[in-house]
């Protein structure tokens, strides 16, 4: 694999990672990352959603969800809870969709992280799988299918 920069928010992954003490994918675990930041995360019948009160972050899972799903979403919901501001209610409809991308890109790289990625790539002889990247990052089979596409884009960028 040819060495390459890392995007902006692959770096702030990565760098927020280590501060968490989080190498690899066994590592990856929502309660512990929660109980750092001193996020609260709940549980009720209802959309996940993140918001702010007195300088608190919580993150409401649904309680329907699979595993898989509730981490996906806990890594969506933690991007607003780090990285944006403001109440959506009161966000203009397209800053509100560029906010929903944004999270939905981060929970991306956040579930799989992309200095992860390239230590499997690596170590299996550069075959990855849509089933191996669902079985080591808990997630869901197209989760896993859009991040492996986003990867691998990525890598034909560059060779």
């Amino acid at each position: 694999m040819k060495p390459y920069s890392y995007s902006h928010l692959e770096d702030y992954v990565k760098s927020f990672y280590a501060k968490l003490h989080i190498y690899q994918p066994t590592d990856l675990n929502m309660l512990q990352i929660a109980k750092e930041l001193h996020i609260k995360v709940f549980y009720w019948p209802n959309g996940s959603q993140a918001l702010f009160f007195e300088q608190t972050g919580y993150i409401f899972l649904n309680n329907e969800l699979s595993a898989q799903q509730q981490w996906q979403d806990f890594t969506h919901e933690l991007c607003h809870v780090l990285l944006h501001s403001g109440n959506q209610m009161h966000l203009h409809p397209l800053f509100l969709e560029y906010q929903e991308y944004k999270a939905q890109n981060f929970a991306l790289h956040a579930a799989i992280p992309t200095f992860m990625l390239d230590e499997l790539y690596r170590i299996h002889k550069y075959r990855l799988s849509v089933w191996m990247i669902q079985e080591m990052f808990n997630v869901e089979e197209n989760f896993a299918k859009k991040r492996l596409i986003q990867y691998a884009e990525k890598l034909k960028c560059i060779s």
